[in-house]
């Protein structure tokens, strides 16, 4: 992922970036929200919002398998069981189509049903009720019928779990109107979102990952009040920049926060967007950013084909494409379903220490360029510039190019390096300019 930042925004060395990905796992230190005393496990910000809708609203009800006497695969649901019955806390067998069809029926009747799923590749048992039943009734009866059910669970790799439990189905869920696709990354996001997901009338789908569970993060006394609740289609600014933008969403925000701390060190100023909701995308928060750093890398851990990167870039480019001064990158997940071996597996997500190929080139490079270009140029005509300006104190101005005002710059952004090019090129076909 470095790589492509680098490249991207113009940093002087690379790294090693493998296949498709670009990106590393996140750390605690990488962490967007606000200062606080107290801290809190994404594990527990997801339990803590379960009980309070549960306390809030007694038409919530949660359903899956091992939710209740197991407390969840990933105790989730711990303690909900003892506190609010079987009645409202419902162990099925592993039967993801007809729990997930029993939601939706309840859903219809007024009741507001949260299904697990142990893994979101289970989903796809269940993926007739998901979309020809929940999200297309409230089309299909001209905005009669609600269907206020969300679908949770773990989405996206974890660790040696294989090609069958590593999927991201992102881009998959958030192709189908009807649909709201959440993604959360911290503790704040798992209340805040999950919170706007029960109280939604409309289906949800809520992506979690497995990873994150028993990461902590700073959390505030507003987060923690009851009350709280994030609007759902509003993406987060984790970090300001000035130099790129970065779009990541799930476990990759850490990923890009800690690549954005690493190519600060390196004078590179980069803005991390937390998307949040992948359906509705929040377009105007992407844009808004992309106009004022003039590139934008998109970073995911799904298939890179029809990703999520795909329609943020085509977003950009139908909005601010004057603005760009770089093409997009996009980062993604290698096009392979997930090996099972870990050095393999290692290969098929995106890597924080990958190279990112960026639209700024080294100056030492660029001035390098140039001035070979320009020696060839003076030789070829057997003229010495010095002899055509001995008395001279200036350079002509069509050679002003080279005396750049961000002398002290590490980097040329893409149009000097346009300029140079074309300079060099009028030079090589007009030799009668040099002696004008």
């Amino acid at each position: 992922m470095l790589g492509i930042l680098r490249q991207k925004v113009g940093a002087g060395s690379s790294s090693a970036m493998i296949l498709g990905q670009r990106i590393r796992p996140a750390t605690s230190a990488m962490r967007g929200l606000a200062s606080s005393a107290k801290e809190m496990t994404v594990r527990d910000a997801l339990n803590s919002a379960l009980d309070e809708e549960m306390s809030a609203d007694p038409k919530v009800f949660l359903m899956g398998e091992e939710v209740g006497e197991y407390q969840g695969a990933y105790k989730i649901t711990k303690g909900l069981l003892d506190k609010y019955g079987p009645d409202r806390v419902r162990d099925t067998p592993i039967t993801e189509a007809g729990f997930t069809g029993i939601g939706v029926g309840a859903a219809y009747y007024g009741l507001k049903p949260v299904i697990e799923f142990m893994t979101f590749n289970f989903s796809m048992q269940a993926i007739d009720h998901i979309i020809n039943s929940a999200a297309k009734s409230n089309y299909m009866s001209a905005g009669q019928i609600n269907v206020p059910i969300v679908f949770r669970g773990p989405n996206g790799a974890a660790a040696g779990v294989g090609a069958q439990h590593s999927q991201c189905y992102a881009a998959w869920y958030a192709t189908c109107p009807g649909l709201k696709v959440l993604t959360p990354y911290s503790s704040e996001d798992a209340r805040g979102l999950l919170k706007a997901a029960i109280r939604d009338p409309d289906p949800v789908v809520f992506l979690e990952n497995e990873i994150l569970y028993g990461e902590s993060f700073p959390i505030s006394a507003e987060v923690l009040d009851s009350s709280f609740c994030l609007p759902i289609g509003k993406a987060k600014i984790e970090r300001e920049g000035k130099d790129v933008t970065i779009t990541a969403f799930s476990k990759m925000v850490g990923y890009s926060l800690q690549a954005a701390e690493i190519l600060a060190k390196e004078g590179i100023s980069a803005e991390v967007i937390n998307l949040r909701s992948i359906r509705p995308l929040d377009r105007k928060t992407i844009n808004d950013s992309v106009r004022k750093t003039n590139r934008l890398v998109t970073v995911e851990e799904g298939f890179p084909q029809h990703g999520v990167g795909a329609e943020i870039c085509a977003s950009v480019v139908e909005d601010s494409f004057g603005y760009l001064d770089a093409p997009v990158e996009r980062i993604a997940g290698a096009d392979v379903p997930m090996p099972y071996a870990a050095n393999l597996e290692r290969l098929a997500v995106p890597q924080v220490q990958q190279s990112f190929s960026c639209w700024f080139l080294p100056i030492d490079l660029v001035i390098g360029c140039a001035t070979y270009f320009l020696v060839i140029c003076f030789y070829r005509s057997k003229i010495l510039f010095v002899q055509q300006r001995e008395h001279a104190t200036e350079l002509p101005h069509w050679l002003q190019v080279l005396n750049f005002t961000t002398s002290t710059q590490k980097f040329l952004r893409i149009e000097e390096v346009s300029r140079l090019y074309i300079i060099s090129l009028l030079i090589l076909s007009g030799e009668e300019l040099l002696v004008k």
